[in-house]
């Protein structure tokens, strides 16, 4: 049996070509690999990002993002950050030129959404991480991040139910989540 450390399994995931239909994340140095999302979770991304300035913010959907000091190459449903701050191409953005990120809640994501993302854009120093959940018809917006590693987490966090305005003071808008589906079926969870 081999071993492989943190930084070997980040090489290897650089030249990784997931299987079509798969979304693939760095987490921790655990390669995780999940199943194209849902139309309830792809109409709130869209919802979003309609909702956001394109003037001033770039609005950039499943773009892997370079959490310094981390094994972890997420890839957050939508990453906001201000205009012209990125660099001009590549396939990693650094952590710190994203003003937020925002996860939607999928069936089989929660534990991660809520977990180890939570901690891994805290450790990146992400201003805001806002998760929208349609399992439980809620969004959970993280801001101030302290901390390093497994132990980095946000110090403020604010919940605000599906239907109720959600301000984004990072972004100085109000979020309008009144149009935010819902899965049906599906077993409500303890997160956050």
């Amino acid at each position: 049996m081999t071993t492989v450390d943190e930084r070997g399994v980040a090489e290897f995931f650089e030249g990784f070509e997931p299987p079509d239909g798969l979304k693939v994340e760095l987490l921790r140095g655990e390669i995780v690999m999940t199943a194209s999302p849902d139309l309830v979770h792809n109409r709130i991304v869209t919802m979003v990002q309609d909702q956001i300035p394109g003037k001033r913010w770039e609005r950039l959907q499943t773009q892997d993002v370079d959490i310094v000091s981390e094994a972890s190459e997420p890839v957050p449903d939508l990453v906001v950050m201000e205009r012209g701050a990125g660099p001009e191409s590549g396939r990693l953005l650094p952590s710190q030129l994203i003003t937020m990120v925002v996860e939607v809640v999928s069936k089989t994501s929660a534990a991660r959404d809520y977990g180890v993302k939570r901690s891994i854009y805290a450790a990146g120093m992400v201003p805001a991480y806002l998760i929208i959940d349609p399992i439980m018809a809620q969004c959970v917006l993280l801001t101030r991040p302290v901390g390093k590693g497994e132990d980095a987490d946000y110090q403020r966090q604010q919940i605000t139910k599906f239907g109720a305005p959600l301000p984004l003071e990072e972004l100085g808008l109000e979020l309008d989540t009144s149009e935010f589906g819902t899965f049906s079926g599906v077993r409500p969870h303890r997160y956050p």
